[in-house]
């Protein structure tokens, strides 16, 4: 994968008025989505460059680096911007949990139980 310019890259992205766009964040080689976070065009520059995911904290408006202070560090292996450029897709290694709670996941924390319909040729 050749390095694209990040300031390039950054002038893709639709940020929202606000000055944010959801970044998911996906385990590089399982796929699983672990949990979402914002980033503004300084986190994703960092993000880009630095080989460690950084988002920005609308609660605290500052920058936090995933791990730096619970050591559940995400590397990045990957990143992707979706067909509208409003949403960020960055494949990572995630060394222990991605939840704030703990968990995995944050997607772990409270499942649904939807209705599941059958996709063609499946029966119904």
């Amino acid at each position: 994968m050749s390095e694209q310019n990040p300031s390039a890259v950054i002038d893709r992205v639709t940020f929202s008025d606000a000055g944010l766009v959801p970044a998911i964040i996906q385990q590089w080689d399982t796929r699983e989505v672990l949990m979402m976070g914002w980033m503004d065009a300084e986190a994703l520059r960092r993000t880009l460059t630095e080989g460690r995911v950084t988002f920005y904290s609308r609660s605290r408006q500052e920058y936090w680096r995933k791990g730096d202070t619970s050591g559940h560090v995400q590397y990045v292996h990957g990143a992707a911007l979706d067909c509208d450029g409003d949403t960020l897709l960055i494949q990572v290694e995630q060394v222990g949990a991605a939840c704030h709670t703990g968990a995995h996941s944050c997607f772990d924390v409270d499942p649904l139980d939807p209705v599941v319909s059958p996709g063609p040729g499946e029966p119904s």
